[in-house]
């Protein structure tokens, strides 16, 4: 793989300019193997849970801690568990360190997805989702060992003629940097939705993918200002009457 086109972040006085740039053999084949996968064709696991997804089942953890045992109210959904996909043109995330007329050398850091899991059970008439993502972050030959944020979004989309938002959570994961490549993981525990009808389950994707705009489109909350000071009415100024003209 010669060329990689990925959505970039530069950083400096205007943190939001945005290109994109075309690599050619960035940072050696190393580590563009990472980044060759950033398409909706990484693996969905189903059946064997990756060992950085698995987590045993509250019985297994009432048991483990001597505990009462946990009721068995949820019920899995692993048959009809909606499946797990990068996002198209989501699934690079590139930061560069200069504005103007980059080059691969402006490279800092780039983040891809290597490997995705989800379980599902419901409860209750809701469908409660745990997906994971695992990714690797790769420095540039203008990055330093350094704390970095992996901007992540999950949504859940009703595919179809207008496909339709079920639920979306976003999250900034950090991810240290100590080295030339780190592997990081992140799960979401609760992706939530009322149970639908199955011909419309059938429809369900999860999408996962970096989302620069991330939380910077939520409305903040606007302070109410302190009611201006009302200013004293003037003083009236009384006219003194000559005794002469007074009655």
């Amino acid at each position: 793989m010669s060329e990689l086109n990925v959505v970039m972040r530069f950083a400096g006085p205007n943190d939001q300019l945005r290109g994109i740039i075309r690599f050619a053999a960035l940072l050696g084949a190393g580590a563009i193997v990472a980044g060759c996968s950033s398409g909706g064709s990484l693996p969905s696991i189903t059946g064997s849970l990756p060992t950085w997804f698995a987590r045993p089942s509250p019985a297994a953890q009432a048991q483990a801690s001597g505990g009462p045992a946990a009721p068995a109210s949820n019920v899995s959904l692993e048959d009809d568990c909606p499946s797990v996909a990068i996002r198209t043109g989501a699934g690079t995330f590139a930061v560069g360190a200069k504005q103007q007329d980059p080059t691969p050398n402006d490279l800092r850091y780039q983040l891809t997805f290597l490997e995705m899991a989800r379980q599902c059970f419901v409860d209750a008439g809701t469908v409660r989702m745990r997906v994971g993502v695992q990714g690797r972050a790769v420095l540039g030959p203008a990055g330093s060992p350094s704390q970095v944020s992996a901007p992540i979004r999950y949504a859940v989309v009703q595919e179809g003629v207008q496909p339709k938002t079920i639920v979306t959570k976003f999250r900034r994961v950090p991810v240290a940097l100590d080295s030339n490549s780190t592997v990081f993981t992140d799960i979401e525990e609760d992706l939530s939705f009322p149970m639908p009808p199955p011909a419309d389950l059938q429809k369900y994707v999860v999408y996962v993918g970096f989302d620069e705009a991330g939380d910077r489109g939520r409305p903040q909350s606007k302070r109410k200002k302190a009611p201006k000071a009302q200013k004293p009415p003037p003083k009236r100024l009384e006219r003194s009457v000559a005794p002469e003209f007074r009655r």
